[in-house]
């Protein structure tokens, strides 16, 4: 289960969650503040995605990239365990995570580029790769199955549904954890770094099964925002639950770039 858009965070009895005025959380409210958190996420990262083109100083777009992680990091916790600054932090936060991503996306875009031309294939230096664009696509694409097979019942996000979640999740960390140590003391070109960093069939197919979860896990954000209506949460945590949502759909694009990234590094 997403560890931030959890029930007992929408439940109208918690301390953190006594209604104001009346005024209960909404479906469509939580909808139109992700949109919201989206467009200043995608601004943010096109303004940083400039900044790593063109900026003279090749280590002006490391400190956004840095400031963006760390501050984001920062504020996902602040909101987690205080929903009540959700709308305030929220917009902050989504901004951190635009100059994160735009530097991100930039380095991926500049490494496909420069792979397609070692490989004779027609690259403008300044455009966009493929990776790019079919990452956005595939992330959009994805959003709106889960959303569809949540609608339909098609997928029923019941108890089972949520361990299983649940078990992948905590599995994922673990493994991000190692990989991290791998990264700071496994020296690189060994077969763990590898199985973290590389384009093998297995970190190809570890990867594929993260995207995997991180899809499944918006159908627990949906079902979640969903419920928090339904028990009369405040209004605030309208933006709590587009703040959670937003973490899992950039949680979504970044493993389908890996993923994207990696298919292309074998051609």
């Amino acid at each position: 289960m997403n560890p931030i858009l959890q029930e007992k965070r929408f439940s109208p009895t918690g301390e953190q969650v006594i209604i104001q005025d009346g005024e209960c959380m909404t479906v469509k409210g939580a909808i139109v503040k992700t949109a919201l958190l989206l467009v200043l996420l995608l601004v943010a990262a096109a303004f940083s995605w400039t900044v790593t083109y063109n900026s003279i100083n090749p280590s002006t777009p490391f400190y956004y990239l840095i400031g963006g992680v760390i501050g984001g990091f920062v504020l996902a916790m602040i909101i987690t365990f205080k929903p009540r600054l959700a709308p305030y932090l929220s917009p902050v936060y989504a901004a951190a995570e635009g100059l994160a991503l735009g530097c991100i996306s930039a380095i991926y875009n500049q490494q496909a580029i420069a792979h397609a031309q070692a490989t004779g294939a027609v690259a403008d230096p300044n455009g966009i790769s493929n990776i790019i664009t079919g990452a956005i696509l595939l992330t959009v694409i994805t959003a709106f199955v889960m959303l569809l097979l949540y609608r339909t019942g098609t997928v029923k996000v019941d108890n089972r549904f949520n361990r299983i979640i649940k078990v992948a999740l905590v599995s994922i960390l673990v493994f991000y954890l190692i990989g991290i140590v791998v990264s700071l003391f496994g020296g690189s070109g060994g077969r763990f770094y590898n199985l973290f960093f590389g384009n093998s069939i297995l970190a190809i197919v570890i990867n594929v099964i993260i995207v995997a979860v991180a899809a499944f896990s918006l159908m627990q954000d949906f079902d979640l925002i969903v419920k928090g209506s339904e028990m009369g949460a405040p209004k605030y945590m309208e933006w709590y639950g587009a703040f959670g949502l937003m973490v899992t759909l950039v949680w979504l694009y970044l493993e389908i770039l890996r993923l994207l990234s990696r298919i292309q590094s074998r051609n």
